[in-house]
């Protein structure tokens, strides 16, 4: 070698356990592919890149699969991200609507139709 480091992969295993500090699982596990995430405040001067791009990235709801993809990152290393700003406060997780919680669409055909007569 002659006294340079080497090129540092971008999806080695060495650069995902910096980005993580070494965890995964935890308070990730109750987070999922469509988890949606929304921040609560802006990035701190002094912040890790990649915290400091979910909080600008999600000033608009994202799920966690589109924060993965985004920062280039297995959904695991960003869920372990997503969960340390939950826990930090500085953004919220939200479940997805589910079709269960939507109205019934034939209710809704019935209630335009009806509106459509007056």
């Amino acid at each position: 070698m002659s006294g340079q480091l080497p090129d540092w992969d971008e999806g080695s295993p060495e650069r995902l356990y910096v980005i993580t500090g070494g965890r995964s699982g935890g308070d990730a596990a109750a987070l999922d592919l469509v988890t949606l995430v929304v921040s609560r405040s802006e990035p701190r001067p002094g912040m890790q890149p990649e915290p400091a791009a979910i909080l600008r990235m999600c000033r608009y709801p994202l799920s966690v699969a589109e924060i993965s993809a985004y920062l280039r990152l297995p959904f695991s290393a960003a869920a372990v991200l997503v969960a340390d700003l939950v826990a930090e406060n500085l953004v919220e997780a939200r479940a997805p609507v589910t079709a269960g919680s939507l109205p019934d669409p034939e209710l809704l055909k019935a209630v335009m139709y009806g509106l459509s007569k007056l």
